[in-house]
């Protein structure tokens, strides 16, 4: 089997599932509602400002995770944001899930002894 060939049947089947559609249709609702768009984008804008603090190893406080989910709960009474963020992990599992099964194949054609070779030889040197 042709591995293009089956990574274009595979692109395919994600555009056709049932989890692809209804993230389409999703976003399309949310573009279509200024408000409940508003709020997806304020929330995720609040979600990357707490990733970056904790990245920079800078504490997040409780205080900030309430507002944080404060503001999901806030998210969630709407029903077109509700359904994108819903659908768009619906998505995002789907993907992952995929990855998984693609990296478990991958694993067995790369050797860890050999790809450790660079990490090893950089030690050596130090």
């Amino acid at each position: 089997m042709n591995p293009y060939d089956a990574a274009h049947r595979l692109s395919r089947a994600l555009k056709e599932s049932e989890e692809f559609k209804e993230l389409k249709k999703a976003q399309e609702e949310l573009k279509a509602d200024e408000t409940a768009k508003t709020m997806v984008l304020d929330l995720r804008g609040k979600q990357m400002e707490l990733q970056r603090q904790r990245l920079s190893g800078i504490e997040v406080s409780e205080q900030q995770e309430q507002r944080l989910q404060k503001l999901m709960d806030v998210v969630n009474m709407n029903m077109v944001a509700k359904r994108f963020i819903e659908a768009e992990y619906r998505a995002i599992v789907l993907l992952q899930d995929v990855q998984k099964i693609i990296g478990e194949a991958t694993g067995v054609i790369y050797d860890e002894e050999l790809m450790n070779i660079a990490d090893e030889s950089q030690g050596d040197q130090q």
